[in-house]
């Protein structure tokens, strides 16, 4: 008997491990999405330059979070605010320790554990890298995204998923409209308006002068490719599979979160085509990620036709906020990030209330304001350090010029420059 039950426990170990790390190689496949996206969204000129952002935010996430960001999420916290700091990642998958923890305990590797972790913290710093696109320094951001990926994410990450203040609270969020894209977004902005707008972007007369993208049918890729990889994103976050009820639910998460999606992909475009005339493509693939990430709070409650609605208005509000963000307030956000990851985020923490019945919206505004405050002030603080040392914004020149030649010294479509 203890045979047979051992033996039905490494089978689970075995499937839930290797689930946990396909589902994060979904969302390690979202960086080709935000490369492909951002590439698209941006001029030629700029190209090579965020491509090289993407890569190397994603490798810095990788080695800063083994370093010290997953001890801080994960480790020995001081109390439930304050987390404890250590270094190196000193995981083991001891089977000794995988047997004891007893019947319904999930079991699944550790390093499985960190690697469907560390593509979250490399997700929420692409984020970042879209919106501060075709002016700042290539140095610069890397620099913060050795602070973000190490520390600021880490820290509230903690609070929520770590077992902190934030859990304790009761504060619901699923899979990170708010740990991760919120976060993401919120460390966008405080760069934004310290960065300020591209030149020529708005006129003296407070007109607003649109900034084409170069590779629209890349950006349409990258959409699909993040859309594949939430599956990932949110699937995964089920944590097993091993089992009836888990494995009916990692699959309604997959169906709301295809639904979800495909509700904000059609609202936005609707919203569009009434305001501007015209189906906006863009505004069809904000809407996509809009109902993605409005959903990715709390993928499991809702039915299908709730996930769409709950998507939907994820993809109503984000043309909204694109609109409002440029032509209000003159944030100039190239790929429309704070309002995709930010705005709408806020949204999905909103609309857990609406189907989770252990969720109170005053716990969620708490979150809400929270990670926002953490995220924006340690950033902001960050962001003028990094400003005053060694600057953050290129020279008018090679803004020009483009940064692939000034930041990369060549160009993603030399070809274009010939004869």
């Amino acid at each position: 008997m203890e045979q047979v039950t051992g033996d039905i426990l490494q089978v689970k170990y075995a499937l839930d491990t290797f689930y946990f790390l396909v589902m994060g190689a979904f969302v390690m496949w979202m960086a080709a999405g935000f490369s492909m996206l951002e590439a698209g969204l941006v001029r030629s000129k700029n190209t090579a330059e965020i491509l090289t952002k993407n890569i190397v935010l994603y490798s810095i996430a990788s080695i800063m979070y083994m370093i010290v960001g997953y001890n801080i999420m994960y480790g020995d916290a001081i109390s439930s605010i304050i987390p404890g700091i250590s270094f190196g990642l000193g995981l083991d998958n001891a089977a000794a320790d995988v047997l004891a923890g007893g019947e319904g305990a999930p079991y699944y590797s550790n390093l499985s554990d960190f690697f469907f972790q560390v593509v979250f913290v490399a997700t929420a710093m692409s984020i970042v890298s879209g919106a501060v696109a075709e002016r700042m320094k290539l140095w610069a951001f890397f620099a913060f995204a050795i602070v973000f990926t190490g520390f600021i994410y880490p820290v509230e990450g903690m609070w929520k998923w770590g077992g902190g203040f934030l859990d304790a609270a009761g504060f619901l969020d699923f899979a990170g409209s708010g740990v991760v894209h919120m976060a993401g977004a919120t460390a966008a902005l405080a760069g934004v308006l310290l960065l300020g707008a591209r030149k020529g972007k708005y006129g003296k007369d407070g007109s607003v002068n649109a900034i084409v993208g170069a590779n629209l049918p890349l950006a349409t890729l990258g959409t699909f490719i993040l859309w594949m990889g939430w599956f990932g994103f949110n699937g995964g976050s089920e944590l097993i599979v091993s089992n009836i009820d888990e494995a009916n639910a990692v699959a309604m998460v997959f169906v709301n979160t295809n639904m979800a999606a495909a509700g904000g992909c059609v609202a936005a475009l609707l919203v569009a085509r009434l305001w501007f005339g015209k189906a906006d493509l863009t505004m069809a693939l904000n809407g996509a990620l809009a109902g993605l990430v409005s959903i990715t709070a709390e993928p499991l409650t809702p039915s299908p036709e709730m996930a769409t609605l709950i998507g939907a208005i994820g993809g109503v509000i984000v043309v909204v906020s694109i609109v409002m963000l440029d032509s209000k307030l003159k944030l100039d956000d190239p790929v429309g990030a704070i309002s995709v990851h930010g705005v709408v985020g806020i949204w999905g923490l909103l609309a857990v209330c609406l189907t989770n019945p252990d969720a109170a919206l005053s716990t969620q505004l708490f979150g809400i304001g929270v990670i926002f405050a953490w995220v924006f002030a340690a950033s902001f603080v960050v962001w003028m350090i990094i400003k005053a040392v060694f600057g953050i914004r290129v020279s008018e020149e090679e803004e020009y010029e483009g940064l692939d030649v000034g930041e990369c010294g060549l160009e993603a479509y030399p070809e274009f420059n010939k004869g």
